[in-house]
């Protein structure tokens, strides 16, 4: 399994992955998110599924990159191409996976900006090529193991955010999954990109770099859970020794 999480925000865009690989009984790490930065064309893809799928589809659309990158103004083309990848690849490999067991399930989280881009976009492609642009409204994507981390980003995260504030949102929502899925693991590489800047940054995090942070939340939660007014829920328990008291009396 997967955790790609990409989140649009006022000032830019902001993604993390995890790199944990599993097959059988072994585990391995790799590297999920694929970047592009040229001039006025900058964008990432993440992506969760078959890695034999994902690394074909990557590397028919390299090709396409390096032969037609100019003619891409908006991202929106440049989805639309990766998809046509996508679907070229499963013409020549869905049937055969079918028939071994396996599904073609390559979900992409795409963002990015281009030259007449107005602002970052953001995006979910389908295995099936068809895509949604992830808005305002509800402002993250999260592909492969999406459970875990949804309840932390509904609860916290907004467009209007700043990016260090989403980043740490984003950090939670990984942490949370990790904890409770164990395919999902360090290490973790993020990407952000701000507003106009054309340029990508990438970084990867070790555990022993972020574990201060986990165990700094796990103590924060349960503090906050010891501190919640929650007196009409001690009633379950009161009012039962109450009746108990009544009986033995």
């Amino acid at each position: 399994m997967t955790f790609c999480l990409g989140i649009k925000t006022k000032q830019g865009l902001v993604g993390l992955s995890d790199t944990r690989i599993t097959s059988g009984n072994e585990t391995t790490s790799s590297k999920k998110v694929f970047t592009v930065n040229r001039e006025k064309h900058s964008f990432f893809i993440m992506t969760s599924g078959l890695r034999s799928v994902r690394d074909k589809a990557i590397t028919y659309f390299t090709e396409v990159i390096e032969q037609q990158d100019e003619s891409f103004t908006k991202l929106y083309h440049a989805v639309n191409e990766f998809g046509n990848q996508v679907k070229t690849v499963a013409k020549e490999d869905k049937q055969f996976l079918e028939e071994a067991g396996l599904s073609f399930n390559l979900f992409s989280i795409i963002g990015g900006q281009l030259e007449h881009d107005p602002e970052p976009k953001l995006y979910l492609l389908y295995p099936q090529g068809n895509w949604i642009e992830i808005r305002k409204g509800t402002p993250f994507v999260i592909i492969g193991n999406s459970g875990f981390g949804n309840p932390v980003l509904k609860r916290s995260l907004h467009y209007e955010d700043s990016m260090e504030y989403a980043l740490r949102c984003a950090f939670l929502a990984f942490d949370a999954t990790r904890i409770s899925a164990n395919d999902v693991d360090f290490p973790i590489d993020t990407v952000v990109l701000k507003n106009d800047e054309y340029f990508i940054k990438e970084k990867r995090f070790e555990q022993k770099e972020l574990e201060h942070i986990s165990a700094f939340w796990n103590n924060r939660l349960k503090n906050a859970i010891a501190e919640l007014p929650a007196e009409v829920l001690n009633t379950a328990i009161s009012d039962f020794q109450k009746l108990l008291e009544e009986e033995e009396s």
